[in-house]
């Protein structure tokens, strides 16, 4: 029996864009915190944003987001991607990425895999609740991050 443990180096290795929004409004961004797993006997993703990125809007409005992959020639545009705001730029002329829509949100056509989620649930993390290590590294003077649970809809590849 084989225990593939591939799906660990997803999120923290290879990164992912988070986009929320439909084909007329939406926004992406670059994450490297993620996990997927099962959650009231469905399957889901888990990733956090920063209360500050205007991704969180989107979060915040639609109903759905989706998790892109891509092959390693695109992690330059991922960097970009994750350390701009599209409160400062237009990240898709950019990026250079080829927006798609997909079920009840957005991808793009240079995606290896897209996982498309239904949000389930919603809770700001609290730092009180952290080793101080990691509370003191990843929140001192820097604003919140809300996990967002999403059940998979789907896969495209």
């Amino acid at each position: 029996m084989e225990f593939n443990t591939e799906i660990f180096s997803q999120f923290h290795k290879k990164w992912a864009l988070l986009t929320a929004g439909n084909e007329n409004d939406f926004n992406t961004m670059t994450v490297s915190w993620g996990g997927m797993g099962t959650i009231w006997n469905k399957p889901v993703a888990t990733v956090y944003v920063r209360t500050s990125r205007l991704t969180h809007e989107y979060m915040e409005n639609n109903d759905y987001f989706t998790l892109s992959f891509f092959p390693e020639e695109c992690r330059e545009i991922l960097g970009v991607l994750g350390k701009k705001s599209g409160r400062d730029m237009d990240k898709m002329k950019e990026s250079g990425l080829t927006p798609k829509a997909c079920e009840n949100s957005m991808t793009f056509a240079e995606a290896e895999v897209t996982i498309v989620c239904k949000k389930l649930y919603k809770q700001t993390l609290d730092p009180s609740c952290m080793p101080a290590d990691i509370a003191k590294q990843h929140y001192e003077g820097q604003p919140d991050h809300d996990m967002y649970i999403g059940e998979v809809v789907a896969v495209i590849q």
